[in-house]
C-alpha cells in the first residue's frame, strides 16, 4: 500500500472527472502554472490498493516542465472511481482497456505517455499490447515481468486470505493501521488511508489481488511493441526485486533508472529525482517521434 506524504493539492492541480465511453474515472489533473505548454500529455496509473494521490508529489513538477496536462487516475473500483461487483471488470486486460479509453480522452488525438506503478504497470502494458492507444512512451515504475514475488507477494496473499474471513474492518484495525502508526505516518494520512481502503470495491480488490499474484510474463511480447520504454524503480524496492526489474529492462531493450534511496514508491520517496527522470525520458521520446 503506497502512502502519500501529503494531501494538499499543489498549485495547478485539480480534481476532475474524466468521462469516457467506458464510464467515468476520478482523476487529478496537473496543468503548467506558467510558461508555454507544448509537450504531449501523460497518464499515470496507480498500483494495487493505491490511488491517484500516490502521484501528488510529482504532478506539479511534471506539468511545469511544459507538458500540456498530466493526469493521475483511480482505476475502476479504486477509491473515488466506482466499479461493478463483477470480477471480469478487474482483470489486467479489462483495466488496460479502461486506461486506453481514458488515454483517448486525455490525448485528444495526440500520443500520450503512459506510466504504471506496481500493479498499474501490469495494467498499462495491456493497454500498449492492445494497440488501441497512441502511446508516446511506456514507463513501468516499480513493476515486474509477471506475478509479484518477495515480501509483497506474501502480504498480498495474506490480505486476500483475510478479507473473506474477517473483513476489511478487522484487517484495518489489526494490521494496516498499526503498521502505519509504527512507521510514524501522520494522523491525517492514516485517516486518508482508512477512507481510501474502505472506498475500494471489494470484488475489485479481491480480483486485482489475484491478478497481481498470477500475472503471466509478457515481456517478450511487450519488447516487440514499437514504443519507447523506461523501467524505473527504487534502489531498495521491496516489491519485485531490483535485479528482476533490471533483467526486465534488458529484455525489453528499455532504458533503466534506479532511484537512490527509494523503496517501492519512488514518486513518494524521491519525487524530485523521479520527476526529473520522467521529464528527461518523455522529452527524449518525443524527440525520437519528431525525428522519425
Amino acid at each position: 500500500m503506497s502512502t502519500p506524504r501529503f494531501l494538499t493539492l499543489p498549485p495547478g492541480v485539480t480534481p476532475i472527472r474524466i468521462e469516457t465511453p467506458a464510464g467515468w474515472f476520478a482523476a487529478l489533473e496537473a496543468l503548467p502554472v506558467s510558461g508555454v505548454a507544448e509537450r504531449w500529455p501523460a497518464l499515470l496509473v496507480p498500483g494495487y490498493t493505491g490511488s491517484k494521490e500516490d502521484f501528488l508529489a510529482v504532478l506539479q513538477s511534471l506539468a511545469d516542465a511544459g507538458r500540456r496536462r498530466v493526469i493521475a487516475i483511480d482505476m475502476r473500483g479504486q477509491y473515488e472511481t466506482p466499479g461493478p461487483d463483477d470480477p471480469a471488470a478487474y482483470t489486467c486486460a479489462a483495466l488496460g482497456a479502461d486506461v486506453a479509453a481514458v488515454a483517448g480522452v486525455v490525448g485528444e488525438g495526440e500520443p500520450v505517455h503512459l506510466l504504471g506503478h506496481s500493479f498499474g504497470g501490469l495494467v498499462v502494458r495491456e493497454t500498449v499490447l492492445g494497440g488501441a492507444t497512441k502511446a508516446a512512451s511506456l514507463t513501468l515504475m516499480s513493476s515486474g515481468p509477471g506475478a509479484i514475488v518477495g515480501p509483497r507477494e506474501q502480504a498480498a496473499r495474506s490480505l486476500l486470505g483475510l478479507v473473506p474471513e474477517v473483513g476489511l474492518e478487522r484487517i484495518w484495525e489489526n494490521h494496516l493501521e498499526p503498521e502505519a502508526m509504527a512507521q510514524g505516518v501522520p494522523d491525517e494520512i492514516i485517516a486518508f488511508l482508512r477512507k481510501r481502503i474502505f472506498a475500494n470495491n471489494l470484488v475489485g480488490m479481491q480480483t486485482m489481488g489475484e491478478q497481481v499474484l498470477t500475472a503471466p510474463d509478457r515481456v517478450d511480447e511487450l519488447a516487440d511493441a514499437d514504443v519507447p520504454k523506461l523501467v524505473l524503480y527504487g534502489e531498495h524496492d521491496d516489491g519485485w526485486p531490483p535485479h528482476l526489474q533490471a533483467e526486465m529492462a534488458d529484455r525489453l531493450g528499455a532504458e533503466c533508472v534506479v532511484v537512490p534511496g527509494a523503496l517501492h514508491s519512488p514518486a513518494v520517496e524521491a519525487p524530485e529525482t523521479t520527476a526529473a527522470a520522467l521529464t528527461r525520458f518523455w522529452n527524449a521520446s518525443e524527440h525520437r517521434f519528431v525525428q522519425s
